[in-house]
């Protein structure tokens, strides 16, 4: 195996474009190197990119949003008030993943290029509209969070090319935004279901909505439909119901040994219901 050290996302392009062997990103470690010790996966190239500049940085944009360094561990989001503040539902959906030994090395982009569709981070993300700059050997681009899962395990991304941040729209005003899934145990699973929901407010109307779902199909869902079912309504039991029925209609679930087709179905809706609340709460000041 070799190991590479670039300083620049752009050699660390080069270099995986240089391969043809398989190639992992070192970031956080807490995907690929348990895959390696299990003898998963045996990278021909290891890239470290810990050492490139500012990716351990959580920066303000000039616009109000935020871009979060690829190297940021879930315990670093939850550790910036600033950023719980404005999107707590993105930080908590990190802050679920693993144990607390995890969180101090997990990130944000290693959740989302492990290719899961119960990724506990991805469905706050595609929510709230945040984008990642993947870089090629063609430059840089903004990709759509929802747009780089490709089926369980993979990603779109093309030979080459490398997330090298992570970025937030600015959240404004009276909004929130809020994820929850359900488990099996009390802790240190992963979700049998997931739902993340971001709303914008005028007055009691939710005006701007998004809506995702996860662990319910190959991928996470940006549901539109959902969002649409809420759009001009005061969040009464007509809109609840209609959220409810729209996540229902959109999942496609399997039947495993964590939960049936059926139950998850049951369960998508229940949760799509309580996360909306929590964001129209959160939207109206609660903490």
């Amino acid at each position: 195996m070799r190991y590479h050290v670039p300083k620049s996302f752009s050699e660390a392009s080069a270099i995986a474009g240089a391969t043809a062997g398989t190639t992992r990103f070192l970031a956080g470690g807490t995907d690929v190197l348990v895959q390696m010790r299990a003898g998963i996966v045996l990278p021909d190239d290891l890239i470290d990119l810990k050492h490139i500049p500012e990716v351990k940085a959580i920066r303000r944009t000039a616009a109000g949003g935020w871009t979060i360094g690829i190297a940021v561990s879930g315990a670093e989001l939850g550790a910036h008030a600033e950023l719980c503040a404005e999107w707590p539902g993105v930080v908590e959906g990190m802050r679920l993943v693993g144990s607390t030994q995890v969180q101090g090395r997990a990130t944000l982009v290693g959740n989302l290029c492990n290719g899961s569709p119960a990724a506990d981070s991805v469905p706050g993300l595609v929510a709230a509209g945040a984008t990642v700059t993947v870089t090629g050997p063609n430059g840089s681009r903004d990709v759509a969070v929802e747009d780089i899962p490709d089926r369980p395990g993979r990603t779109k991304l093309q030979p080459g090319e490398v997330i090298s941040a992570v970025n937030l729209p600015p959240r404004g005003k009276n909004a929130g935004d809020a994820y929850l899934r359900f488990i099996p145990r009390t802790e240190m699973d992963i979700a049998v279901v997931g739902v993340a929901v971001s709303l914008r407010l005028d007055g009691d109307t939710v005006t701007e909505a998004r809506v995702a779902l996860g662990a319910v199909a190959p991928t996470v869902l940006l549901a539109d439909e959902a969002a649409r079912a809420i759009i001009g309504s005061t969040l009464d039991e007509a809109a609840l119901s209609r959220l409810e029925t729209a996540v229902r209609a959109l999942a496609k679930p399997i039947s495993d040994k964590r939960g049936t087709a059926d139950f998850r179905k049951d369960v998508i809706g229940v949760l799509a219901r309580r996360a909306a609340l929590i964001a129209r709460d959160r939207a109206k000041g609660a903490k």
